[in-house]
């Protein structure tokens, strides 16, 4: 079974670069599950058929029936198994990612927003925290979300970063901001920032897909200078960097442990 799902997930990823249009479907195996499951576990009971369970007993589909999608749809309005649908390369060596192909651009805002809260009912504030952002080279304390560990695992990046040679100053101090209740730019769809988790970095060095459009037709050229050394700590904690994107941010990171294999933590839903 996982053999047959390791296929379909490679034949997938592999017409999503030749075609830039669909995005992976189907059933979700059952080391997604697992991981799904071990990164919310204040939040997640148990997956039964189609339908995740939540601890407070509520329920919400996994599969939305509608199919494969284009990669428009799967932007727009993906379910939660779209949203692990993509691979994230968690550890390797920076490369121009195939067109098309951005692993955890897809977000379900029905499930973030049981999570942390929906921002633009005020539902977020309430859970923000201030992390000390690299106390020994900086004042900053920046707003993050303590629900599922976010910002003790912000922290433990922050804590990991603050012992990386004075050269990474330049990327790391300040930091660009965290929590901020907006839409992503050229859409409707609310921001990671919004819910709280997370941080851009490096303004000066970052690049930005929409920047960096190539002719007629469309292609974006891939530009980084984050430094793996930096890219890596985030992960290990959990969070995902946009510069993994095809549609790259590269001053991006965000807490997402379903898609790195951490477990999360902190307070589960009130009762």
């Amino acid at each position: 079974m996982l053999q047959q799902a390791l296929f379909a997930t490679i034949a997938a990823l592999v017409a999503m670069a030749l075609h830039g249009q669909s995005a992976v479907a189907g059933a979700l195996g059952d080391a997604e599950r697992a991981r799904l499951l071990a990164a919310y576990p204040g939040y997640l009971n148990r997956i039964e058929g189609n339908e995740l369970v939540w601890q407070d007993g509520t329920r919400m589909p996994l599969d939305d029936g509608r199919g494969a999608k284009r990669f428009e749809a799967w932007i727009d309005d993906p379910d939660v198994e779209d949203m692990l649908s993509v691979p994230y390369p968690a550890g390797d060596a920076v490369s121009p990612p195939a067109r098309n192909v951005d692993p955890g651009r897809a977000r379900n805002q029905a499930f973030f927003d049981k999570v942390y809260g929906d921002c633009r009912r005020g539902e977020v504030e309430p859970n923000l925290t201030r992390v000390a952002w690299l106390p020994k080279r900086s004042k900053q304390r920046l707003p993050f979300n303590r629900r599922n560990g976010a910002a003790e695992a912000l922290a433990a990046v922050s804590r990991e970063l603050d012992d990386l040679p004075d050269a990474f100053d330049v990327y790391l101090v300040p930091s660009a901001g965290t929590h901020n209740c907006r839409v992503i730019a050229g859409t409707n769809r609310v921001s990671a920032h919004g819910h709280g988790i997370a941080i851009d970095i490096a303004l000066k060095w970052a690049h930005y897909w929409r920047d960096a459009m190539n002719g007629n037709d469309g292609e974006v050229a891939f530009r980084n200078e984050i430094p793996m050394e930096i890219v890596r700590i985030f992960e290990r904690h959990g969070f995902i960097w946009g510069g993994r994107w095809y549609h790259y941010d590269t001053m991006h990171f965000e807490y997402r442990p379903e898609l790195v294999g951490v477990r999360g933590g902190g307070a589960g839903l009130a009762k």
